[in-house]
């Protein structure tokens, strides 16, 4: 299962609002049309939305579209994810250079791959056989083309004969780890158990966790950003003295600004007053919904990147 590929002129993206009961892709033959599944959800995952903008510049290219509008509305979907502006730009530099954007994307598509599976194979380092390991939101190959960053880690481990158990965070409001991060442990054959986001720091203070490892949306100087309730299970697991782990790949890194001075999107109340289609809150109720928590750099026991373990930032 391909979290999007090119053919035919046109992107395909998984749309992962229909997961896990569905497995349908959405053409895209605009990139208009690739805004609206980035704002929609439907390709979610810093890496994934980075190479989805990539071939959204392709598409405006093959429409013979101004491609600084292009950039300029694509930059626009979603603020958080730095990948997004990383592909928009790579894009950009690579027409200067005489390229063409579909085969830079195309590069950025196979190099995705790769990129993972190399910081699978140093996160799986960390990883000792009999480990139970936390993660939460879904940062596995439905974030990305494909393999994962956090759940990359789990899958070489586990590749490598590990006999490892994983415990997901539901991820609420749009329980990206339940949907997602079981289904994807679930087709791998990797021992899962699902609970409330709530739970993780109980589970933490009776021993039940050996490490967590979460993706990241934005690291920059001071921390990183990531999916909302990554923090709580930071916290928890500083004060219950379990190693901590961002797996980003290079592309997710903004060194030129504070990881305090990230725009945090805000996205709509209706996410957290229904629970799919069903309210789960008093008519007039008045909800926030910000999308992603700061996690300063003392939380952080190490990055995991394609190109080893680093110290927090």
């Amino acid at each position: 299962m391909k979290t999007l590929f090119w053919k035919n002129n046109s992107l395909f993206i998984l749309d992962q609002t229909r997961l896990p009961d569905e497995v349908i892709y959405f053409e895209c033959k605009t990139y208009q049309d690739v805004i609206h599944t980035i704002k929609t959800l439907m390709v979610r995952g810093a890496p994934a939305i980075g190479v989805a903008a990539a071939f959204g510049m392709a598409l405006a290219e093959i429409a013979g579209e101004d491609l600084d509008k292009a950039a300029h509305d694509i930059k626009e979907a979603r603020p958080t994810a730095v990948n997004l502006f990383w592909a928009v730009d790579r894009i950009i530099d690579a027409k200067k250079a005489g390229k063409t954007a579909l085969n830079e994307a195309l590069i950025m598509y196979d190099e995705d791959i790769k990129t993972n599976q190399a910081l699978g194979m140093h996160g799986s380092q960390l990883i000792e056989d009999g480990d139970t390991i936390l993660t939460h939101c879904n940062a596995g190959a439905l974030a990305c083309v494909d393999y994962g960053t956090a759940l990359g880690v789990i899958r070489a481990a586990s590749g490598e004969g590990k006999k490892i158990k994983v415990i997901c965070d539901e991820t609420r409001p749009v329980c990206q780890g339940a949907r997602l991060s079981v289904f994807e442990m679930q087709q791998e054959g990797i021992p899962v158990q699902l609970i409330v986001d709530s739970a993780a720091g109980r589970l933490m203070q009776e021993g039940k966790v050996d490490k967590v490892v979460v993706g990241a949306d934005r690291v920059a100087r001071g921390g990183a950003a990531n999916k909302i309730g990554t923090l709580m299970v930071a916290l928890a697991a500083k004060r219950f003295q379990v190693p901590f782990y961002i797996a980003a790949p290079k592309s997710t890194f903004d060194m030129e600004i504070s990881i305090y001075d990230v725009e945090i999107e805000e996205r709509d109340p209706d996410e957290v007053l229904y629970f799919g289609k069903c309210r789960v809150a008093p008519e007039g109720t008045e909800a926030l919904n910000p999308a992603f928590d700061i996690i300063p750099s003392d939380l952080i026991t190490g990055i995991i990147t394609e190109d080893g373990i680093l110290e927090p930032l």
